[in-house]
């Protein structure tokens, strides 16, 4: 009797995953998308998938070249404006050009997808700069666009998409990568619950392992280098070479060896969330979040320490107590 009522509740249970997944909006065609980093990886193909659509996308890059290019590969209707998120001047500037741009329609979606990965080692190997950098990219930026463009999104009852990472719920390495990915899924929350009453909608991205020039083994090989060669005299005395050399050889092995080249998992939840009449409050992208990272996030301590500290490099020197 109760395997066949699970059962029923399990397919019942799909059923109704499937129905809401599959209902999209009708009328897409006359809103505006404001999407950040669309130089390259998730951004850059967000903004060629939902052009196609026939969304009115704005993509945010760092770089005119950035922006040229995105400019060949896509429709009239899509535009580009430069955009630095760590520059309040920037954004300040930027939010002055979309108001102007989608007038009294206002903006139904803004995609905070602008990010940084490095450094991301052994936190006693960095400067408090190393930290201040990343977070202000991947947390401080993203906060500073949503404050501006509030307004707009409110008026059009739209939809706000923060890319986390599945280090925002299980913490894979040392620096402000992952702090930083915590405080997106707090602020996160935290926008949810504010702007439910105005008819906003607030989902967070978590991707798993994905190939993207941000995370190029051979460009974080380099970092960690010059990292290591600052690093004080005691530190990489009590670490060791062979430490450093098993971390970075590790990363390079992992980063090739795990990291999906295809993006579009991603993308796919990014549109999603942007086009559905009922868009989830979270998106995990990629199979290792599914099977392993959010599994691993219920376990005790003791249990998810050791699973992600198995194969660890061994410091030259441990002092105990």
């Amino acid at each position: 009797m109760w395997p066949l009522l699970l059962l029923v509740v399990l397919m019942l249970t799909i059923l109704y995953r499937w129905h809401r997944q599959s209902q999209i909006l009708q009328t897409l065609s006359d809103k505006y998308v404001l999407i950040t980093g669309c130089d390259t990886g998730f951004g850059n193909l967000l903004a060629k998938q939902l052009d196609r659509r026939g969304m009115r996308v704005l993509a945010a890059c760092l770089t005119e070249k950035g922006a040229v290019d995105l400019k060949t590969e896509t429709s009239s209707r899509l535009q580009t404006v430069i955009l630095d998120v760590t520059d309040s001047q920037s954004v300040s500037s930027a939010a002055k050009w979309v108001t102007h741009t989608v007038g009294d329609k206002g903006l139904w979606g803004l995609v905070n997808n602008a990010g940084t990965g490095m450094p991301g080692c052994p936190n006693e190997w960095l400067k408090k700069e190393d930290f201040v950098r990343v977070l202000d990219v991947n947390l401080l930026g993203p906060i500073e666009v949503t404050r501006h463009l509030l307004p707009l999104i409110r008026r059009s009852r739209g939809r706000i998409v923060n890319v986390s990472s599945i280090a925002g719920r299980v913490t894979i390495c040392g620096g402000g990568y992952c702090i930083s990915k915590f405080g997106i899924e707090a602020f996160s929350d935290n926008l949810r619950r504010e702007l439910k009453r105005f008819g906003v909608r607030v989902s967070i991205i978590e991707p798993g392992y994905f190939k993207t020039p941000l995370n190029d083994p051979h460009r974080m090989t380099k970092t960690l280098k010059d990292i290591w060669s600052r690093a004080k005299p005691e530190v990489q005395h009590s670490y060791g070479i062979k430490y450093f050399q098993d971390y970075v050889t590790d990363m390079e092995k992992t980063f090739s060896a795990l990291c999906n080249t295809d993006l579009t998992p991603v993308t796919r939840c990014m549109e999603h969330a942007l086009t559905a009449v009922q868009p989830w409050t979270r998106y995990s992208a990629g199979w290792d979040t599914k099977l392993f990272f959010i599994p691993v996030s219920y376990l005790p301590a003791v249990l998810s320490d050791y699973l992600l500290t198995l194969t660890s490099p061994r410091p030259a020197k441990t002092t105990f107590h």
